[in-house]
């Protein structure tokens, strides 16, 4: 069997009355499992919701955006290149920039200015996943065929220089969220993480909170005694199983060798995996946070660094927790199914094997899981996952 770096994580993570993720309903998100409704929070929103964790713990110039709006911000690359180029022709040289990298349209937005004000910047159809460096890259590219820019890519050699700028030096983000243009599918990038939705290892039902507001400005008391705007807004709570599996070497193959001029080549997907575990763990989604302040952080997180295949334990809630006592609560359940779940499994189709396992944990609840791996705080596990990736990057057994 060939060899892997796989890079689990499993967190057990309790949230307090919220709407984490609603539906076009506003109703929190849910699935039936184990024949029992759940609590879900999409793969989508909390992909999201990481995306937005690195902008504290990465550089800029390591992240993408992905935008219609990319003649716009290629536009102001390149006219910081040469001030000299007008914004609207800089947007035009944006156009067909994209175009040719990418193969996706862009052109004026169908919506009028308001009178008075100026044409809006050329959109695409689509949204667009470019990282900072290629949109450099481009940028320099536009500046080279200023003088007649649809010529200047009609030549086959500058249309694959397009494609070759847009299809290399990837940001961290699209390493591992991947990448899909619809009319360039020689530019995709396979996502090097997966994450599952999240689901709660009990039973949910949905809760509505009525709420009223008070006109503060009202000329007489008498005048109205009744609210100045009444709404519903429905919500749960929920002890979640969060699951994320992380492919080593396609992230190392999608972020190529040097993501910055004069690294060494095992730096950057290392940086990677240790921006992603602190993201993924530290992130949630902020639907209706103002109004619930759900700010939590998990209750559990296991790490593992496997060498066969990625496994998701979810098969532990398939019979839902029960709070079983009077105290109530699921985390104590929750963290013990884990703890029998993840040996039994591990032993009984032998993909425990040369697996390396770490533990961050809180409270008495989730004790049950220390006999799993080493017990470390999340900022000495981050550290310690990374060191065994570059590890195993360099051929270390």
């Amino acid at each position: 069997m060939t060899s892997r770096t796989i890079v689990e994580l499993h967190l057990l993570q309790t949230v307090p009355p919220s709407n984490l993720n609603r539906d076009d309903t506003g109703t929190p998100k849910s699935a039936v499992y184990g024949g029992v409704r759940r609590a879900r929070v999409s793969s989508q929103a909390w992909k999201r919701a990481t995306r937005q964790a690195f902008q504290e713990i990465l550089d800029p110039a390591d992240l993408g955006v992905r935008t219609r709006r990319l003649a716009e911000l290629l536009g102001a690359r390149i006219r910081r290149l040469d001030e000299s180029i007008p914004e609207t022709e800089a947007w035009g040289l944006a156009a067909t920039t994209i175009t040719a990298a990418t193969g996706a349209k862009v052109e004026p937005p169908k919506r009028n200015a308001k009178e008075g004000e100026p044409a809006p910047a050329p959109e695409a159809k689509y949204l667009v996943f470019l990282s900072a460096r290629q949109l450099d890259a481009l940028a320099g590219l536009a500046v080279q065929g200023r003088d007649d820019i649809t010529t200047f890519f009609k030549s086959k050699d500058n249309k694959a220089q397009a494609k070759q700028l847009a299809n290399s030096r990837h940001s961290v983000d699209i390493a591992l969220f991947g990448r899909m243009v619809a009319d360039g599918s020689d530019i995709n990038v396979d996502a090097a993480a997966q994450v599952a939705h999240a689901i709660s290892v009990h039973r949910v039902d949905v809760e509505s909170d009525y709420y009223t507001a008070v006109d503060d400005h009202k000329e007489r008391e008498e005048d109205d005694k009744g609210a100045g705007m009444i709404g519903t807004v429905e919500f749960n709570s929920a002890t979640l199983y969060r699951y994320a599996a992380l492919d080593v070497d396609l992230l190392r193959k999608n972020l190529g060798r040097g993501l910055r001029d004069g690294a060494p080549d095992d730096e950057p997907v290392r940086r990677a995996v240790e921006a992603f575990i602190r993201g993924f763990v530290e992130s949630l989604p902020t639907g209706k946070i103002n109004t619930f302040a759900h700010h939590t952080l998990p209750d559990a997180v296991i790490a593992k660094v496997r060498s066969t295949r990625p496994v998701n334990f979810v098969g532990a809630f398939e019979r839902p927790c029960q709070t079983g006592t009077e105290s109530g609560g699921y985390v104590l359940q929750a963290s013990e199914r884990l703890a029998k779940q993840i040996p039994a499994i591990e032993t009984a189709f032998g993909v425990g094997e040369g697996t390396t396992t770490w533990i961050t944990r809180v409270g008495d609840d989730t004790e049950s899981l220390a006999l799993l791996g080493a017990e470390l705080p999340l900022g000495e596990l981050v550290t310690a996952v990374g060191a065994e990736v570059e590890r195993r990057q360099n051929g270390q057994a």
